[in-house]
């Protein structure tokens, strides 16, 4: 990878993995599924009458706005409304990495090396003690809505894949434009206009601030920088870089939120950094040749 690439994936995951204790910021203030259409509103909105519509068919838009704007985001909303800290939130979205590996399998039929192999078994463990270890149904539940949100994340990349976009910025806004209409309905049909008068009535600096960072940082520039990488190295190869991102979270969840991060949660997180880490490793051809 070019060094300008790597720069840009430092950053872009740095933005991300803040991102989750930012979104906390503003979730305090706002329902999960309206901050969300709110995001992904004025991520489309004025920019698509200013930025030409990419040169591709309007099922990958559609396809990619629904998938990472309400089957990825909205549920990460929801799960860290529901209780989960948003650094270990950062960390499940990772698993996004080993379904990506089975999309490899699957469609393009790559062979999962040992490495890869013991990396998700050591996922699953990392991910079973957490969820043991979950301090109440809801957040049980919350636990799952992330691991649902690390598997769409992976779909989204595939779609990256299978689009060949090349105008990145424009797929962005563009696709930008689909998850707001059905995050609104559905905001309305959970809890009526309750947000709605909310969020117009009590506009606190801090949920502002927390949104303006989710559209233009989180969400333009990364999703440009990370699509951009998609584009130009293989998926195997640009998945394994989000492997940063829930190590920014944390540090930022500690930072920010004062979050602490107790024996038994540190030592599950460990098993998946360890778990994501061995999944990533190039391992001799000798030990790969006996799998």
């Amino acid at each position: 990878m070019q060094k300008k690439h790597l720069i840009l994936a430092v950053l872009v995951t740095a933005i991300w993995g803040l991102n989750f204790p930012i979104t906390k910021l503003g979730l305090a203030a706002v329902d999960p599924l309206l901050l969300t259409a709110l995001r992904f509103t004025l991520a489309a909105l004025p920019w698509v009458f200013f930025v030409k519509r990419p040169q591709i068919a309007i099922k990958w838009l559609a396809a990619y706005g629904l998938i990472f704007g309400v089957a990825m985001w909205a549920l990460i909303n929801l799960g860290i409304e529901m209780g989960v800290p948003p650094g270990t939130a950062a960390l499940l979205i990772q698993f996004s990495a080993f379904f990506t590996m089975v999309w490899g399998v699957l469609l393009f039929r790559e062979h999962l090396s040992l490495g890869q192999k013991l990396g998700l078994g050591l996922g699953v463990m990392g991910l079973i003690s957490i969820i043991a270890a979950s301090p109440g149904h809801g957040t049980t539940v919350g636990y799952g809505l992330l691991v649902v949100s690390a598997f769409s994340w992976s779909v989204g990349n595939i779609i990256i894949k299978q689009s060949r976009a090349r105008e990145i910025f424009a797929f962005v806004v563009w696709a930008s434009l689909f998850p707001p209409l059905p995050l609104l309905a559905l905001t309305w049909l959970a809890h009526g206009s309750a947000p709605f008068v909310s969020v117009v009535s009590h506009v606190e600096w801090v949920a502002l601030f927390s949104l303006l960072f989710q559209v233009y940082a989180a969400t333009h520039f990364c999703y440009w920088g990370w699509n951009l990488l998609l584009r130009e190295y293989p998926v195997s190869k640009v998945a394994p870089l989000s492997l940063l991102i829930p190590v920014f979270g944390v540090v930022g969840s500690m930072l920010i939120l004062g979050h602490q991060v107790g024996v038994s949660e540190g030592v599950s997180m460990g098993v998946i950094l360890l778990a994501l880490v061995v999944g990533m490793l190039r391992w001799p051809r000798l030990l790969r040749s006996r799998t």
